[in-house]
């Protein structure tokens, strides 16, 4: 349920908050870089969104995969250093709706927190290490998308959540 301060809109105003989406490799598909640049530049009305992409690993095709979520584990552990709260977008996460998903935002926002990144692993998932160095697990879906996928559906998901904070039509209950 949102606080009382978002359903009284007209005197709502999100505090400056900086969303960053952490990620392993770039985007591969056009059609997935340009639904996410599309609700990107979206989100950006609302609050600062930043996507800051890890590099990939080179060289996997022989290496163990407990080898490659350690390398990665590396790569996510210090740049988690960088950021005040960060959640893990995890298939075994918490489920949230939309609106409840809103009102984790909204949350944090009230409270005065500047900064929320959201991390998602490469295709093997996340060390144990990162797994415990999280505030938190979010899924985006009981089902299993592909690492690069549930960067447009998460992507689509924070829009729609800020369209609800801010009692925006976009979001149709």
């Amino acid at each position: 349920m949102l606080s009382v301060l978002a359903e009284n809109h007209s005197n709502f105003t999100l505090l400056p908050m900086k969303i960053t989406l952490v990620a392993i490799g770039k985007t591969n598909e056009n059609y997935i870089a340009e639904g996410f640049d599309y609700y990107a530049k979206r989100i950006n009305r609302y609050c600062r969104f930043d996507f800051k992409i890890l590099p990939e690993l080179k060289n996997t095709k022989s290496m163990p995969i407990e080898l490659q979520l350690q390398k990665e584990g590396d790569m996510l552990l210090a740049e988690m250093e960088n950021h005040q709260e960060c959640i893990l977008l995890d298939e075994h996460g918490k489920l949230y709706t939309s609106v409840e998903l809103a009102g984790f935002i909204e949350k944090r926002m009230i409270s005065g927190q500047r900064d929320l990144a959201f991390v998602i692993g490469g295709p093997y998932g996340f060390d144990q290490r990162v797994k415990a160095a999280c505030h938190g697990k979010l899924s985006v879906s009981p089902m299993t998308f592909s690492h690069q996928l549930i960067r447009l559906l998460f992507a689509e998901q924070l829009y729609r959540a800020l369209t609800i904070i801010k009692g925006e039509p976009y979001h149709n209950p």
